[in-house]
């Protein structure tokens, strides 16, 4: 499948894949959109409790944007994490360089852990600083079993349109095991037929305000 790397509204590099007319993060903002849809409604939504370490699931690692990002907001307030990173088909190294996050988020200090997290293998527990584990899973997402492991989940797949085998009741209901009691899952979708999905499995959904280009978003709590 042909792919292209593009510049999003916000400055920041994303990939495009035409065939589908899908890209990895959203044209109005990488950055943007990340920050909204996984930091401030899901990330600084969790952190409204005081805690010292936090557990967290990516669906779709891709590009490692969410994973980073995350680093440097918990690296600020010396948070320990968890980072698991799902994926069954991994970004390609020469795209991983040409993807422009580290100077965009002005992390210039931080550009050897960025690149840490594309080079280290897959399948291992790796120390990308000291207070952030990294595990990125090949897998694809209906084979994940993890049982009550997570405070919060990213849930970044491609969107339905695409792949809705991948919004479906039975991937909500592993998503809802796999978090811990209070867990928040946050994605960038807000069809109905997601919403009834999560809702199906257990889930309390609340429908906020999207990121640039997006009217709505959905985040959910196993509550």
């Amino acid at each position: 499948m042909k792919r292209e790397i593009f510049i999003t509204s916000d400055g920041s590099t994303s990939i495009h894949l035409p065939d589908w007319d899908e890209q990895y993060h959203s044209k109005h903002g990488a950055i943007q959109e990340a920050k909204h849809v996984f930091i401030n409604t899901g990330l600084y939504k969790y952190l409204e409790k005081p805690v010292k370490q936090l557990s967290i699931l990516e669906i779709g690692f891709g590009t490692g944007l969410n994973a980073f990002i995350t680093f440097l907001e918990t690296n600020e307030k010396n948070i320990s994490v968890s980072y698991v990173g799902v994926d069954a088909y991994p970004v390609p190294e020469n795209e991983i360089e040409s993807l422009n996050y580290v100077s965009e988020l002005n992390a210039l200090a931080f550009k050897k852990e960025f690149e840490k997290m594309h080079k280290v293998s897959w399948e291992e527990k790796h120390t990308i600083s000291t207070n952030f584990q990294l595990l990125k899973r090949k897998q694809f997402f209906e084979d994940i079993d993890d049982v009550d492991a997570f405070d919060l989940i990213y849930f970044d797949a491609f969107g339905a349109k695409n792949q809705p085998e991948l919004w479906t009741e039975s991937i909500f209901k592993k998503m809802y095991t796999a978090l811990k009691q209070g867990g928040v899952l946050t994605t960038y979708s807000a069809k109905g037929s997601v919403r009834r999905a999560m809702q199906a499995v257990g889930f309390t959904v609340e429908r906020l305000e999207g990121p640039p280009g997006k009217r709505e978003m959905l985040r959910a709590t196993k509550s």
